[in-house]
């Protein structure tokens, strides 16, 4: 339930961050008249992302045995790095409220209002379609989600980007942003685990070391299972959000710090190479 909330509020929170900036953007600069073009594109974004959903749905429902397990290794693989890369880019935005703004000056000068409805239409889309695919992966991970945590992240995110604009509330948004970007990126670290495991489940990955250590201990007569089982009450909210398995192979283990090795050194990059760090050394 966690994971569903935080990646359908983090996704959702950008998409209504955007359509806020250009809304108070008409707004500004007395042009409300476009508003409802906003609206039918976020409507239109909104019917193709659940559109996707059941596509995604359909496909994923018919496979079984190893083609079953190729998919969701390469299904829970483009997930992480499609997680990957909108962290990243997400981190590179210093400026994506003005970028915004000149791209919709651009189309209202020019009076175009089919690419203001595109412009709107294709930024929710592509956080939904982010949603459904992010969604999905995790989904394969947990063996079940929760449409009760996916619809309070969408709600919650809503509430906060209504708070925001109306003036009534003042956070950081840079560094909620970052906050979240830690916790998805190990997230996607568990993506990549779970990927090679189903991969190597498919005999296309080798095995090496099947099992580096083994912490899960045997059921209990109750069936029952304890703690930090990676199916008991700790273990299987550790497993959903930062892929935590309590029997990994050496290659499971590897990918996983490999990937957060990289991960992390690129940040680390992208922040020195700020204009705002190099002004605070």
């Amino acid at each position: 339930m966690l994971a569903s909330l935080i990646i359908t509020f983090r996704e959702t929170l950008e998409a209504a961050l955007i359509v806020g900036i250009i809304l108070s953007y008409l707004t500004r600069t007395k042009q409300t008249r476009y508003s409802s073009t906003v609206y039918m594109g976020v409507g239109a974004g909104i019917a193709a992302s659940v559109l996707g959903a059941v596509l995604f749905i359909m496909v994923a429902g018919g496979f079984t045995g190893k083609a079953e397990k190729i998919f969701e290794g390469i299904t829970t693989l483009i997930g992480a790095i499609l997680l990957t890369t909108m962290i990243l880019w997400m981190l590179k935005q210093k400026h994506i409220a003005r970028e915004l703004e000149q791209k919709v000056a651009v189309e209202l000068t020019e009076a175009h209002k089919f690419g203001l409805f595109a412009l709107v239409f294709v930024s929710v889309l592509r956080e939904g379609i982010e949603t459904v695919i992010f969604l999905g992966a995790s989904n394969l991970v947990t063996k079940g989600g929760s449409m009760i945590g996916a619809l309070s992240g969408v709600v919650g995110a809503v509430l906060l980007s209504y708070a925001i604009f109306v003036g009534s509330l003042r956070i950081n948004i840079k560094k909620f942003f970052n906050i979240t970007s830690v916790v998805l990126i190990l997230f996607a670290a568990g993506l990549v685990a779970y990927g090679v495991h189903e991969l190597q489940e498919a005999a296309l990955i080798p095995t090496a070391i099947e099992q580096l250590w083994n912490i899960n201990p045997p059921v209990n007569p109750d069936h029952s299972y304890p703690a930090f089982h990676d199916k008991g009450s700790i273990g299987s909210i550790l497993k959903g959000l930062f892929g935590y398995n309590g029997n990994p192979s050496l290659i499971e283990v590897l990918s996983y710090v490999l990937y957060l090795g990289m991960v992390l050194t690129i940040w680390k990059r992208m922040e020195r190479a700020s204009p705002s760090a190099k002004f605070a050394r």
